[in-house]
């Protein structure tokens, strides 16, 4: 089309400069005039050829304009558009990587690119675990590998593509992508490499059995989980205990300390008043971790991290749970996969909830099979309009639970419901890591992103090293001991200001939790952490040196 253009301008000139010749002395052909035309568009100039008359200088004039136009703009973007631009794409398509090297093994291949595979990579480059993505779009391959990724370029439906990944040799091969794709995938892998542990999502019930069928070991519906999750912050909200991990047979728990008798005593004067083996881990406000002093006071914003058995937990509950305070009713924002499970979930423990669905029908058909037997409403319209959201009860809800997919939508809702009721319980979802900062600082009690709790699991699953995440960017990890540690305190200070991590219990070899020891043994065994990724890596790199690290 540009040089369409070109050719257009150089036929309308010289047809121009045909028609202002008969004012001039002398003749001029029609060859002439395409010489004059170009060398004063591209400002030549020879000068062997000009007009004598006012009309013809204004023409020539115009012309070198318009060819300084062409030739500085429309011109240079069509060299770029049509030529250097695919010359580069080739290029990176050239030097990006179709196959991984032989020697490599025990590496994580992940299939596609999204908030999922991205936060897995992101963990694994921390870890130093080997992770390569698998891609199809070899432009957004080369992207990945120029910011230092390990990708291989493939069709994702050709088993030749997964045998250059080396999948044979894998740990285990992870696809986020639709339901649809996921299966074919299952499939060509399992033609490439019949042995290798497959993880997928899943987005609708129905998919689990055909993703099973296609040759899945573990099926993720990350939908539903995360609605789960986001529940459970609601159920623990009066002082009783919900499991959210374990290590071995200890089972690590959250529970808020809103309306139980903790609120207004301090740290020491909570551990003295246990009547059970429960440790407390860790203190946390706003999603944040507080210093374990034995000073710090227990607001009714408190949560607490807690570690035991699941009587000594049980014990806990007899103790401390309040029975004064209810937790319902509860307003869900969003009647998506994560709204349903997470209604699905209160409604499996009797708590009444209202959903606030725009679209109509939605919630009804999803729900069908629940009929007669779950405590929830529906309500049609708009979650961000005032009057909807009294409709649905928010005067009266202890706790709101934000779902949608997009993260801005969801920054606003939080900001909204703070508003109108600032002492509501807001627990919102992320789908990016990056904005659970931005929904702390709008108002949200609570934030669990798709991404980070997606991530979490799969790479429990791939048996890399078990996590637990606490809350949004802070998780329990296990670490070696590390022989400069031997003999220091447990809640050592030191160690939390130089790393930001909180060493909040040491585990035998054999990974039963010791309850009584303050002081970190000489013996083998291994240190529970609790930090976001910024800290571990803090600590890997002050106190693991370069050992090889898996989690």
């Amino acid at each position: 089309m540009i040089l369409g253009i070109g050719v257009l301008m150089v036929v309308v000139h010289s047809i121009c400069f045909m028609a202002l010749t008969q004012l001039e002395p002398g003749e001029r052909s029609w060859i002439g005039a395409v010489y004059w035309t170009i060398t004063t568009m591209s400002t030549l100039g020879y000068g062997d050829i000009t007009f004598t008359s006012d009309a013809g200088r204004l023409f020539s004039l115009w012309v070198l304009l318009s060819g300084v136009v062409y030739m500085l703009v429309l011109l240079p973007f069509f060299v770029i558009q049509y030529v250097v631009t695919p010359w580069l794409d080739r290029r990176r398509a050239a030097r990006t990587p179709r196959r991984v090297p032989p020697a490599l093994r025990d590496h994580v291949l992940l299939v596609g690119s999204d908030a999922v595979t991205q936060t897995f990579a992101a963990r694994a480059e921390r870890s130093r675990v080997p992770a390569v993505v698998v891609l199809e779009d070899a432009t957004l391959a080369g992207e990945l590998h120029d910011q230092g990724r390990n990708v291989v370029v493939g069709p994702l439906d050709s088993a030749a593509t997964y045998r250059s990944a080396g999948a044979s040799r894998a740990r285990m091969v992870v696809s986020t992508l639709s339901d649809t794709a996921n299966t074919n995938v299952a499939f060509t892998v399992r033609q490439a490499a019949a042995r290798v542990p497959i993880a997928v999502t899943a987005s609708k019930p129905v998919s689990v059995d055909v993703l099973d069928l296609a040759g899945a070991d573990h099926v993720l519906e990350l939908g539903a989980v995360l609605g789960r999750e986001m529940a459970s912050r609601v159920l623990g909200s009066t002082g009783r205990f919900h499991t959210i991990g374990s290590f071995g047979t200890t089972i690590i728990a959250e529970a808020a300390a809103r309306g139980s008798a903790l609120v207004g005593l301090t740290l020491g004067e909570a551990v003295d008043l246990l009547r059970s083996r429960v440790r407390i881990l860790a203190i946390m406000r706003k999603g944040r971790l507080r210093p374990m002093a034995p000073d710090v006071r227990i607001t009714d914003g408190t949560v607490l991290v807690l570690a035991g058995l699941e009587a000594d937990l049980a014990q806990w509950d007899e103790q401390f749970q309040c029975s004064e305070f209810s937790e319902d009713p509860v307003v869900i924002l969003g009647g998506g996969r994560v709204g349903r499970s997470a209604s699905r979930a209160l409604s499996d423990e009797g708590v009444p909830n209202t959903i606030i669905e725009a679209t109509p029908g939605r919630v009804e058909n999803s729900y069908s099979v629940l009929e007669g037997t779950a405590s929830y409403a529906v309500i049609e319209g708009d979650a961000a309009d005032q009057r909807v959201l009294r409709r649905a009860g928010l005067e009266q809800a202890s706790a709101v639970l934000v779902t949608p997919r997009d993260d801005d939508l969801n920054v606003y809702l939080t900001l909204f419901c703070k508003r109108l009721r600032p002492e509501l319980q807001v627990v919102s979802r992320a789908t990016y890591e990056r904005n659970v900062a931005t929904l702390y600082r709008a108002g949200a009690d609570s934030v669990l992103s798709y991404a980070t709790i997606g991530a979490t699991d799969l790479w429990n699953h791939a048996g890399l090293s078990h996590r637990v995440l606490v809350a949004e960017g802070n998780e329990l990890f296990l670490v070696p001991r590390p022989a400069s540690l031997v003999r220091r305190s447990v809640r050592d200070d030191e160690v939390r200001r130089r790393t930001g991590c909180h060493i909040v219990a040491v585990l035998d070899e054999d990974g039963t939790l010791g309850y009584d020891t303050e002081s970190i043994p000489s013996a083998p065994g291994q240190l529970l952490l609790l930090g976001d990724r910024h800290s571990e890596h803090r600590f890997r790199q002050l106190y693991l040196g370069r050992r090889k690290r898996r989690g």
